[in-house]
C-alpha cells in the first residue's frame, strides 16, 4: 500500500435544486433526512477516516450540522456530484483517496464501502473503483435508468451503457449482466485530473459522465456485490424505498 493510500475519505455530494425531486436531501424516510441516512451508512464503515457532505445550499448545511455531521459548502455551478466531490476534497489535501458516495441511497451498506476501499488498495495500477451488481429480470436489464457495465479479465470496465450489454446474439440465458451501482473511489490525484476534461461523444450520447473517463484512457476497476441498493431519483421512488425497508 503506498503512503498516499492510507487515508480515505468520504464525500456526500448534496444539491436542492434536483430537477426531478427538489429538496431530495431533505425528504423525510421515517423520521430521519435523507442525507442524514446516507451519512449515517457512510459512518458506519470501518475504512473510512472521515466521512462528509459537500452542498451549495444553506438548508442542507444546516440540516447536516443539526445531527452533528460535518459539512463543506460548496460552489453553486458544478454540473456535476465529481465536481463537487472534487472541490470538498481539497480541503483534506492528506487524504490520498476519495470516495464519491450518492447522497440519493439511504441504504448503501457500510459493507460496499469497506469492499470498495479494500479493492482498489489491492491494485495499485486502477485509478478509479466503482461497484455492480448481477442482475437476471428482463425488465431490470432493459430499463435504460439501470447502467449496464461489461468487464474484462481484470475487472476492469470496458464499457458502460443504458442499453442491455452484452447483446446476445444466440439468445442465451448464459449471458451475465451487471448493473452499476454509482459509488466512486478515485485517488486523489486522478480526481484533479478528470474535472478538467473536456466532455467525450461517447459521455454526450449516453449522458454517462464515467464514458469521459474511459474515453480519456483511465482504468476503471469494478468490485462485484450481493447486496442491493435502492436510489432514489424521484419522488415515486419512496414507494420502493419503503417496500426494500419492510424487507430488511
Amino acid at each position: 500500500m503506498s503512503k498516499n493510500d492510507t487515508q480515505a475519505i468520504g464525500i456526500i455530494p448534496a444539491r436542492y435544486d434536483s430537477t426531478r425531486f427538489p429538496g431530495k436531501p431533505l425528504v423525510d424516510i421515517r423520521g430521519k433526512t435523507m442525507i442524514q441516512r446516507v451519512f449515517e451508512q457512510a459512518s458506519e464503515a470501518r475504512e473510512l477516516d472521515l466521512v462528509v457532505v459537500a452542498t451549495d445550499d444553506v438548508r442542507i448545511r444546516d440540516a447536516v450540522l443539526d445531527f452533528g455531521g460535518e459539512v463543506v459548502m460548496t460552489r453553486r455551478d458544478h454540473t456535476s456530484g465529481t465536481d463537487r466531490v472534487a472541490e470538498a476534497a481539497a480541503n483534506y489535501p492528506e487524504a490520498g483517496l476519495i470516495m464519491n458516495i450518492q447522497g440519493d441511497e439511504p441504504f448503501i451498506f457500510p459493507e460496499q464501502i469497506d469492499q470498495l476501499v479494500r479493492f482498489i488498495r489491492q491494485r495499485p495500477t486502477i485509478e478509479i473503483a466503482t461497484l455492480v451488481k448481477r442482475i437476471s429480470e428482463r425488465s431490470m436489464i432493459e430499463n435504460p435508468n439501470l447502467v449496464k457495465v461489461v468487464l474484462n479479465t481484470k475487472s476492469e470496465a470496458l464499457y458502460f451503457s443504458r442499453s442491455p450489454i452484452p447483446y446476445p446474439r444466440d439468445l442465451s440465458d448464459a449471458t451475465i449482466y451487471r448493473k452499476h451501482i454509482g459509488l466512486y473511489i478515485y485517488r486523489a490525484a486522478v480526481l484533479k485530473q478528470i474535472t478538467s476534461m473536456a466532455p467525450h461523444p461517447l459521455e454526450q450520447i449516453e449522458k454517462l459522465e464515467q464514458l469521459r473517463w474511459l474515453g480519456n484512457g483511465l482504468k476503471i476497476g469494478v468490485a462485484e456485490t450481493t447486496l442491493e441498493s435502492i436510489a432514489i431519483d424521484h419522488p415515486e421512488d419512496l414507494i420502493r424505498l419503503e417496500n426494500f425497508m419492510d424487507s430488511l
